[in-house]
């Protein structure tokens, strides 16, 4: 029978999803030439080619992928064996680490830690603050355990490796200045503000869903401003410099600006958490998960 080396199976999966030799190494902190002869030993011991030349990259064979189709079940299993035993040796107890975007942290990681402290206090939350899509890389590269994320970021619903949560649908309004014609009027839509210079997010997704907005209202935005922080953002409505869309999440408690909601056609980004396959049944993850789902 062929013996699996689950260390070189983890490098040829890791390639796999990240495309070449040079990222792969990246993410598992090993030096290109280490991988190349990880995956050249693999491809002896399975009897195998696993790597073919494609230009100046490699691309995974036939059998290479054959192989992964069959051992990804195996990764969930272990997934699941340490969710297990973590449960098993520690009860109650254990650390999560946990990568969130920026407004996720104080709308629903910080009330969720609040929450744990009162009914599970053995259970520690370790918050690496990441952007939306940054927090998936992380839970890939296995370099934190649960991932906020938005779903148009985050792993598909396909996705094998992944179990995913939706937590809320947060709408987005509009931030006006407090003299703004617009600020009182009884109803708002966005084509009421489609001659006025928009403040785009300068990081992220967040230009590319302002403009999805806004084209899906009839109009292509006019790009004033752009800043990475909602704080830079909100003060340049407040000084009148432009608009902007913003998440309800993000704009909680703000004074200076006026929020307004939008009608039925309001847009709205959907937030999920994600971990990897089989670690959801770890009593830790699912406490967290648990505290997430009521702080949404």
């Amino acid at each position: 029978m062929t013996e699996w080396d689950l260390r070189k199976l983890r490098i040829l999966r890791t390639l796999r999803e990240r495309g070449t030799v040079t990222a792969t190494a990246e993410t598992l902190h090993m030096t290109p030439s280490a991988v190349s002869q990880q995956l050249t030993n693999l491809a002896r011991q399975l009897g195998v080619p696993l790597l073919e030349a494609q230009g100046r990259r490699v691309r995974l064979t036939d059998a290479a992928r054959l192989v992964l189709r069959h051992t990804e079940p195996v990764f969930e299993q272990l997934e699941r064996a340490d969710a297990a035993l973590a449960a098993h040796a520690q009860g109650e107890t254990g650390e999560v680490r946990v990568g969130a975007f920026s407004t996720a942290v104080p709308a629903l990681v910080v009330p969720a830690v609040r929450s744990l402290r009162a009914t599970h206090p053995g259970v520690t939350v370790r918050v690496r603050e990441a952007e939306a899509a940054e927090a998936c890389d992380l839970l890939s590269a296995g370099e934190v355990d649960l991932a906020l994320s938005l779903a148009a970021e985050a792993p598909g619903a396909a996705d094998p490796r992944f179990t995913r949560l939706p937590l809320l649908a947060d709408p987005l309004d509009v931030a006006l200045p407090p003299d703004h014609p617009r600020a009182t009027a009884p109803e708002l839509t966005l084509t009421d503000l489609a001659a006025e210079p928009w403040i785009f997010g300068g990081s992220g997704p967040w230009s590319d869903i302002t403009r999805r907005a806004c084209e899906s209202a009839g109009f292509s935005p006019h790009q004033g401003h752009s800043a990475s922080g909602w704080t830079a953002i909100l003060a340049m409505v407040e000084a009148g410099m432009g608009v902007a869309l913003v998440p309800r999440m993000a704009a909680a408690g703000r004074e200076g600006v006026v929020m307004r909601r939008l009608g039925a056609d309001r847009p709205v980004r959907h937030v999920v958490a994600a971990v990897r396959k089989g670690a959801e049944a770890g009593a830790a993850v699912a406490r967290v998960l648990a505290a997430l789902q009521a702080a949404a």
